[in-house]
């Protein structure tokens, strides 16, 4: 059995948040608040849902939040995950976004635990302009230990991502590109999108693909490569002389929902079909109610037929989604 929504698109990638928690205050994601909005679930919940999941033909799970590393139980969970196949035999791609914060000391046992992949937000490459976007004072330092702690765990290749926001780090764009190289991580850059709590999204402060490609210029010229999947949300460059690679994650100027594969699931168990839904699928309630795993199963298949076809991020008709990112999951 395979996911798919009404437009064909097949559904093989799980976005599970396990925690709306969060010790970082970025700037183009929540207020001040660093308490939990929503309640998290049991790890046994999660561990159902996703192997229903899989079941349907999801072949990647990555763990998202809030912050996931500060969720109690996290690599047990990761161990858990690691004994599941997809529908073709193979072992499960299990990824993780973090802050990094924590990932210097939790790298190796992720690892060792089953993760293959490890994507840190990291939005300034100085402590100046790192405090600036997170809000967080002396802490950049925690992230590059946990950016070389992944790498030397074998999570590779490592994935840095950086938010750009006009007026706070799009002068970090060059930096970031010597970092990528220096570094030996892929950094990928993303527009900014209107799921902040502080409802600050303008288009102005959109630094938009084409001004990235212009800026990475001045450190080296660039040259696109394909992507390995066509699902796959950054476009692909490397610098001409092979050394570095840069992705381009752009949801603003260069949308990518017809390709889309993605499902995610809240941390208190709402099924949601784009980060930009307006509405939410109470999965977690069904289970409480006494489902199973089959009725859950054919609920999950229902609501990705409504996936949506796309956004409307700038247009007139765009309504918010009905959560902020932190609270969707990232």
């Amino acid at each position: 059995m395979r996911l798919k929504d009404k437009y064909g698109r097949e559904i093989i990638d799980l976005r599970l948040s396990v925690t709306d928690r969060c010790n970082y205050k970025c700037v183009y994601c929540r207020t001040g608040n660093v308490g939990a909005q929503f309640p998290e679930l049991p790890i046994s919940d999660y561990l159902r849902m996703a192997q229903i999941f899989v079941t349907l033909g999801i072949r990647k799970v990555r763990l998202t939040g809030g912050e996931p590393l500060l969720r109690a139980g996290l690599v047990d969970f990761v161990r858990e995950l690691s004994k599941l196949r997809t529908c073709e035999g193979k072992p499960l791609e299990i990824a993780i976004t973090t802050n990094g914060h924590l990932l210097a000391e939790m790298a190796q046992p992720l690892r060792d635990a089953g993760l293959t992949r490890v994507t840190v937000s990291m939005d300034g490459v100085t402590e100046e302009k790192f405090a600036r976007v997170t809000r967080v004072h002396n802490a950049f330092a925690s992230v590059l230990a946990g950016v070389r702690a992944a790498k030397k765990a074998g999570l590779e290749p490592v994935k840095v991502n950086c938010v750009l926001l006009r007026g706070f780090n799009e002068d970090q764009i060059v930096s970031f590109g010597q970092f990528a190289r220096d570094e030996a991580v892929i950094v990928r850059f993303i527009e900014f999108m209107p799921l902040e709590e502080d409802r600050v999204w303008s288009p102005d402060v959109v630094v938009k693909m084409d001004e990235i490609v212009e800026q990475l210029s001045h450190l080296r010229g660039l040259v696109e490569v394909p992507r390995h999947l066509e699902s796959e949300t950054a476009r692909r460059f490397v610098f001409n002389d092979g050394v570095g690679e840069i992705g381009i994650v752009a949801p603003v100027s260069d949308p990518f929902c017809g390709h889309c594969s993605r499902v995610r699931v809240t941390s208190d168990g709402k099924v949601r079909t784009c980060l930009f839904s307006a509405f939410e699928h109470d999965l977690a309630g069904r289970m409480r109610g006494g489902a199973t795993d089959k009725e859950l199963a054919d609920f999950i298949t229902e609501v990705v037929m409504t996936k949506e076809e796309r956004h409307h991020i700038g247009e007139e008709d765009f309504v918010p989604a009905s959560r902020t990112m932190v609270h969707i999951g990232g």
